[in-house]
């Protein structure tokens, strides 16, 4: 059973949860999704919000509906989530990075050393 956060509504929750699995890895493109009706046992909630987290991400062209077989990752669905991902890191996080180096005084060096401390796995 996954906790859900009150201030978002649960399919985009689901959407966003699915997401992050094809980003992962877990669910592979062209490979079948579990059924609304599975989903919606599983995770106890009403199997038109899964619907609807489904259709959002039909909508964005993450998953494909064919009809008589299912939902199933759509073919370059990887590539698309992480354009979009990258656009938005690249529009959001860097300028609240930058402003807050700026304020800390923390010089790109030291931003630096200390990022390429984290991608190291280092503490």
């Amino acid at each position: 059973m996954t906790d859900w956060n009150d201030s978002v509504p649960i399919f985009r929750q689901l959407a966003e949860m699915l997401t992050e699995q094809i980003l992962r890895g877990v669910w592979l493109e062209e490979q079948a999704l579990p059924s609304v009706r599975t989903v919606a046992a599983d995770l106890k909630i009403n199997h038109l919000t899964v619907m609807k987290g489904y259709q959002l991400l039909v909508d964005e062209g993450v998953i494909e509906k064919k009809r008589g077989q299912g939902m199933f990752v759509a073919k370059g669905a990887l590539a698309t989530l992480k354009a979009s991902r990258r656009k938005a890191f690249m529009d959001q996080q860097i300028p609240m990075i930058a402003n807050s180096m700026q304020q800390l005084g923390i010089s790109l060096e030291e931003f630096l050393e200390q990022l390429t401390t984290q991608m190291k796995g280092e503490k």
